[in-house]
């Protein structure tokens, strides 16, 4: 009888490494991209790769807006919005902002669901470039791991750059430039304090907003990142 479960023993054991050694793999592969991202723009992400899927699924001829922005080319008012709007402490925090993540807990105890996520830009990238949208343990930790690599390896401005190329702002609207065009019919580098602020609160619900540009909501969060626009501190 030893014999079988000693040979059970040990292909648990075999598993158990092939597992942790394909996870390690796994790993090696993310850090590979972001480091490649440090100087050459990524033409994609997981959240792009989603919705276009998503999209052809009802119409086989579906294609998202995009087109990449350099940082210089984007207005200083949406980065200032942006930042007002997502993570007032980004240039300062190492990836994760304790503080917002606290005050959205207890917000999302208070109103029994979530209505707050606290999640900073560096996190919110690392989401938009590797991960599902679906919500499970080990996609938070993934998160985990992948902000931690964009931090140690990119500066802030890198973060923000690319943020703000790959984030979706309308049905298969991705980055600035490409949102500038849809909402505004101009430039990301011309867009006024008004335009900025306004693109800025539609990023938490940006298909609803696509076609509610008028919400009421949408315009009371305007009119509040507007107001605090000035403080803002970008990289």
């Amino acid at each position: 009888m030893k014999k079988p479960r000693n040979w059970l023993v040990r292909w648990i054991w075999r598993g158990v490494a092939i597992f942790f050694a394909l996870l390690f793999l796994y790993q090696v592969w993310l850090f590979a991209h972001i480091c490649w991202w440090i100087k050459f723009n990524p033409s994609t992400s997981a959240f792009m790769e989603n919705r276009l899927e998503t999209m052809q699924g009802v119409d086989p001829d579906a294609e998202l807006q995009y087109q990449w922005v350099s940082y210089t080319k984007i207005s200083s008012n949406l980065k200032r919005a942006l930042i007002v709007s997502e993570d007032a402490k980004f240039v300062d925090h190492e990836g994760f902002d304790w503080e917002g993540i606290q005050k959205a807990y207890e917000k999302n105890l208070r109103r029994g669901k979530i209505v707050a996520g606290g999640s900073t830009i560096s996190q919110q990238l690392a989401k938009n470039l590797f991960l599902s949208t679906k919500r499970t343990p080990w996609r938070k930790g993934e998160e985990i791991i992948i902000t931690l690599m964009l931090e140690a390896v990119m500066d802030k401005r890198r973060i923000f750059e690319i943020y703000l190329n790959v984030i979706e702002w309308g049905n298969g609207v991705f980055g600035i430039e490409a949102a500038a065009h849809h909402y505004y019919h101009t430039d990301a580098t011309s867009l006024s304090a008004e335009q900025a602020a306004k693109l800025a609160a539609m990023v938490p619900n940006p298909r609803y907003y696509d076609t509610h540009r008028e919400a009421r909501g949408l315009l009371r969060k305007t009119d509040i990142i507007l107001d605090r626009m000035r403080y803002a501190e970008i990289p």
